[in-house]
């Protein structure tokens, strides 16, 4: 299966990326290294999560981050990357709202 990451999900990597670093120095890297690790998988994996506001949810393993995706044919499309500490009804509109 291939991966593709949505511009949404970039700027959602980036984001965390930012706040990491911001906390400590090389953390926000180790962040961006961890997550793309998870999202690597999806090449594997992709489609066997649950669903979850309309799209599959896969957890980090070391963030509290979830990567939302969508599969479409042979392609695991990821839409969000967001952090599980938010608002729920943040998280479900901002899901439901990325096409």
């Amino acid at each position: 299966m291939k991966v593709r990451i949505r511009p949404s999900a970039e700027e959602d990597l980036a984001d965390g990326f930012a706040f990491y670093e911001s906390q400590q120095a090389g953390l926000g890297a180790y962040f961006r290294d961890s997550l793309f690790s998870d999202i690597d998988t999806l090449a594997q994996l992709g489609g066997i999560h649950r669903k979850v506001h309309g799209a599959h949810r896969l957890l980090s393993r070391i963030f509290p981050f979830a990567v939302y995706y969508d599969v479409i044919d042979d392609t695991a499309h990821v839409k969000a990357v967001l952090d599980c500490r938010r608002d729920p009804t943040w998280i479900r509109r901002r899901v439901r709202g990325i096409g």
